[in-house]
């Protein structure tokens, strides 16, 4: 009996030891690749920019900038002006339409107000065509949210008709086209089998694929795009129960939509910017130039980059720039499905020309946010955000304000069930990422940027010998900084 007990205890000895040490092998494998991951982590973090900005602050101005089509030409201008304000009130025979009046101060007041920012605004971060594009760009950005401001304290209707005075025809019920209904691809029973395909296929596939191969310009990044595209699709699905455009076949919304349009846009928007980046930057002014040829390939030259950066965004190295990236691509969906949600409260057919202007704008506003976006994340000197990012924020959450208030009664309606808890965990597994991620597995220890001492007219760090007294460093530091605001503004690359 004692030895069938021994028997038994040295069996479960041997069980035990043997549990021991699978748990203690687990225990070792799961630290091994903990400390492995926070080595990779350790390693994206290395990088402190992507970009070189200090070289980007010390590059040379356009050469044609001092030449009459780069001056500002602000008492011009202002003459000019002045004179047409004097003709409009004194010479010009006045009219007893107030409809007409209306119309025509309104558009007067809009010219002067845009010819007051290509004059004097301060200029963006971008050169070509001309610096001008970009102030007018901005102007037109001020004035499009205080439009915005001004019709989210109307009514709907009011709101409607203050379109008539750009369009009679608009501020009309339009009815919502359905892309859904027969999905076959193949309809046997119909005389022509493909009409399903066809109806599908309209003037909208070619904004699809230019609108992708823009966005992939602007981003410089095709991860960014076709994340988008992705999850615009998801939100069209989520969506369809409230804008029946929304209603799409899954050949329609997977094959036509994210292969062929977006993807193929995002490809040719690779192709583009491969060839942007290995092109070789080196501008003559257009009067340095002998031969009539090369002028003219240097006037087409000038709606080109003046010179170019590599978007890095590397979300995953530090837990504020995944931040950033997550908000820029939710940013980025809102301005997307504010588009659609616009037309349907405002009664804007989808082929209006205010639907592609819009969108251009957009596009213009949308290019100068990404690049200063991408210097406030990557650049260790710049600790402020954008102008035009600011006025695009404002944009966003303006546009976005006008659809809920609107059409309250079409973005209240509830989401199907299913469509809710995919959505819930969707948002819990990003979560759960991102605490594992940044959290769990935080790096011991990230290197934070350097800020370099840098003189005037020196490009690299101030020697010991000429560095100044720690009072005067104090002082400098302190001071409003006129050299730190002029680099600011000198931070170019288009």
């Amino acid at each position: 009996m004692e030895e069938v007990m021994d028997g038994a205890m040295q069996a479960v000895d041997g069980a035990l030891d043997n549990a021991k040490s699978a748990m203690d092998t687990a225990i070792d494998r799961i630290k091994k690749e903990v400390n492995l991951q926070k080595l990779k982590s350790d390693s994206m973090c290395q990088l402190k920019t992507a970009h070189n900005w200090q070289e980007e602050k010390e590059k040379v101005e356009d050469p044609d900038a001092p030449s009459y089509f780069w001056r500002a030409h602000t008492v011009t201008v202002l003459v000019v002006m002045i004179c047409m304000l004097v003709y409009t009130a004194l010479i010009e025979t006045p009219v007893e339409d107030s409809t007409y009046n209306g119309k025509k101060g309104f558009v007067a007041a809009l010219f002067f107000w845009l010819a007051l920012g290509m004059t004097i605004m301060p200029d963006g971060p971008f050169l070509r065509p001309h610096p001008a594009l970009w102030r007018f760009s901005f102007a037109m950005g001020v004035f499009y949210e205080l439009l915005l401001i001004y019709i989210l304290f109307q009514t709907p209707g009011d709101a409607r008709k203050l379109l008539k005075y750009i369009d009679a025809d608009l501020g009309e019920p339009i009815p919502e086209k359905d892309y859904g209904g027969n999905c076959k691809l193949y309809d046997g029973d119909d005389e022509d089998p493909w009409h399903n395909v066809k109806d599908k296929v309209d003037i909208f596939i070619v904004a699809h694929l230019a609108g992708y191969w823009c966005k992939t310009l602007i981003f410089r990044d095709w991860w960014l795009t076709t994340v988008i595209s992705i999850m615009f699709e998801f939100l069209e699905y989520t969506l369809e129960h409230q804008l029946l455009n929304f209603s799409e076949c899954w050949w329609d919304h997977w094959i036509l939509d994210v292969i062929i349009c977006n993807g193929g846009g995002t490809i040719l928007g690779i192709y583009t910017l491969r060839y942007l980046s290995m092109k070789t930057y080196h501008w003559r002014g257009l009067y340095e130039i002998p031969t009539y040829r090369g002028k003219v390939k240097r006037f087409f030259g000038q709606f080109s980059p003046h010179g170019w950066i590599e978007f890095t965004w590397n979300p995953l190295s530090s837990f504020e720039r995944w931040i950033a990236i997550v908000c820029l691509i939710i940013g980025f969906l809102i301005t997307e499905l504010n588009t659609f949600y616009l037309k349907f409260v405002l009664w804007v057919p989808p082929n209006h020309l205010l639907n592609p202007v819009r969108l251009l704008f957009i596009l213009l506003w949308g290019a100068v946010c990404l690049r200063e976006t991408f210097q406030l994340l990557d650049d260790p000197e710049c600790d402020r955000l954008g102008r035009q990012s600011w006025v695009m924020l404002a944009i966003i959450v303006t546009e976005l304000l006008i659809c809920i208030k609107f059409g309250w009664a079409t973005i209240t309606k509830p989401l199907p069930r299913h469509i809710a808890l995919w959505w819930v965990l969707g948002a819990a597994l990003l979560l759960i990422y991102t605490v594992v991620k940044f959290y769990l597995l935080k790096p011991n220890h990230i290197p934070k940027p350097e800020k370099e001492n840098i003189r005037m007219g020196s490009p690299v760090n101030t020697p010991a010998e000429h560095k100044d007294a720690p009072g005067e460093a104090q002082n400098s530091l302190n001071m409003p900084g006129l050299y730190q605001d002029q680099s600011r503004e000198d931070k170019k690359d288009l």
